[in-house]
């Protein structure tokens, strides 16, 4: 393809053939066009000067890199493109260039659920006999698979995932739609069929000046990657939920509205809890329905509702989708059922990692739970500061014992994360700094009837200290702890 097929520009009608393209100048071919975007610690720019000695042929930049590397681009031949918003011109540059997509594909944003959703919208297409896969925090799954260094992958990554699973006969495709990815234009050239909106608590706000700043990056899923017409499935109960409803509505977007009050269309009646799972009963459009769901948690209810939105908005009937809802499965980490003590007391892994999304996991669990709820709680370093004593608040409100332990402390020091955390826990809480000591303690006090919540880590196989990454599963962690206390071991 020529620079202009892929729908760029040079001055002087320069029009070089391109062989590739590139984020990363040591991945520069002869012949390749290498986007040099504006990054958090440091400009593109700075590496235009490898990218013209691994022979690139064009060069894709804003002005101030232009400007970083003028000396080396003096007397180029190639073909300089300076665009306002670069990344939205490599996004469109690599849906030129990939050009192949699954026939059906959705995105869900929120700041909790995605993954869920994204799982289960899967799980229901594969179900009814669709060739399908889920992008995101897990990875690439389902009939198609793939690494993901980021919960939404840069356009390069994103669209070269969509082009093989497209060859690979994938026809549906559910990506998560983070507010990085959003604002940083990683989803621009994906043809959506519909977007989901699930929630919207406090997180990120490393990134994001504050709250509307957060709330806006999630919008731009519906105010402007969606075409006009696309489907909106969106959870009205939450904070800003009406909002994100009201901007969609405004967008010509087909709506579907999720929640529990009388205008939700997929609107949840009530539910019924126990130990393995919950009885949902909820209607579509007025018609009530009651299946069972091998799910804990009461938000399950709201993502599996949220899936369902997604698969009707991509063309499945209804009827066929209820049928698929008792078969659907957790997603590793995410309320996951990790071990049972012989006394009856169940374990659970959680990636909640913020604070609404511990309220959320808590208040959920409370239902399926005789007796105490057990929480191990911990915050990450290199984040958000602000949401530390926040974590500590929303388990101390909702759990009867708290422990405050290591999540992932990074570059900071652990014991100031957890001082911090401990602030918002109150005195009653328990401090135990190392996290397999802290798993070992709360599977030691648990009773008949109790359960204990692992919070923060979810699916994640290794605990960063530092600049290492040292082997470490919550999960993994909860099974040795019970094997050993009940003297399996």
């Amino acid at each position: 393809m020529t620079l202009a097929q892929l729908g760029l520009r040079a001055p002087g009608g320069r029009d070089p053939a391109i062989t590739g393209l590139s984020l990363d100048s040591r991945m520069v071919k002869p012949g390749h066009l290498f986007a040099a975007l504006p990054g958090s610690a440091v400009h593109g720019g700075e590496f235009i000067q490898y990218a013209l000695r691994m022979q690139a042929a064009a060069i894709l930049t804003d002005r101030q890199g232009a400007e970083i590397a003028a000396d080396v681009l003096a007397d180029w031949p190639g073909a300089l493109v300076v665009a306002e918003d670069p990344r939205a011109a490599l996004a469109g540059a690599a849906a030129l260039w990939f050009r192949d997509q699954p026939t059906h594909v959705v995105a869900v944003t929120g700041t909790s659920g995605k993954t869920s959703v994204a799982s289960f919208a899967r799980q229901i297409w594969q179900a009814l006999g669709h060739k399908a896969i889920s992008l995101g925090t897990m990875g690439v799954e389902g009939d198609h698979h793939a690494p993901l260094a980021h919960t939404t992958p840069d356009p390069l990554t994103l669209h070269g995932v969509l082009a093989d699973a497209a060859g690979a006969g994938v026809t549906h495709a559910a990506m998560e739609a983070s507010s990085h990815g959003l604002d940083q234009r990683r989803l621009d050239g994906v043809r959506l069929e519909a977007g989901a909106f699930t929630n919207f608590s406090q997180d990120h706000l490393d990134y994001h000046a504050g709250f509307d700043e957060y709330f806006a990056a999630k919008a731009l899923l519906f105010n402007r990657v969606l075409e006009d017409g696309a489907g909106a499935v969106i959870n009205i109960d939450s904070p800003r939920g009406r909002q994100m409803a009201d901007i969609a509505k405004d967008r010509g977007l087909a709506l579907t509205s999720v929640g529990r009050g009388e205008q939700a269309m997929l609107r949840i009646l009530g539910q019924r809890y126990d130990a393995t799972g919950q009885d949902l009963r909820f209607s579509v459009m007025g018609q009530p329905y009651l299946v069972r769901l091998a799910l804990i948690g009461g938000f399950q209810a709201e993502n599996v509702l949220a899936a369902m939105g997604l698969a009707l908005a991509t063309g499945d009937a209804a009827e066929d989708i209820l049928r698929m809802l008792p078969h659907l499965t957790t997603v590793r980490g995410r309320m996951q059922l990790a071990a049972q003590r012989e006394n009856g007391a169940a374990v659970f892994v959680d990636y909640a990692h913020k604070p609404g999304a511990v309220t959320a996991a808590l208040e959920s669990l409370r239902p399926h739970v005789m007796g105490r709820i057990i929480c191990i709680i911990g915050a990450g370093g290199d984040r958000d500061r602000g949401k530390r004593p926040l974590m500590g608040q929303a388990a101390r409100a909702q759990a009867d014992v708290v422990i405050v332990t290591d999540d992932n402390p990074r570059t900071e020091d652990p014991a100031l994360i957890r001082a911090a955390v401990m602030e918002g826990a109150g005195p009653e809480a328990t401090e135990v700094a190392d996290r397999a000591e802290a798993i070992l303690r709360g599977v030691d006090a648990l009773q008949p009837g109790d359960a204990l919540l692992i919070c923060g880590k979810g699916h994640e196989t290794g605990q960063i200290v530092g600049q290492d990454v040292y082997p470490f599963d919550d999960a993994e962690q909860a099974s040795v702890a019970v094997a050993a206390l009940d003297g399996r071991i």
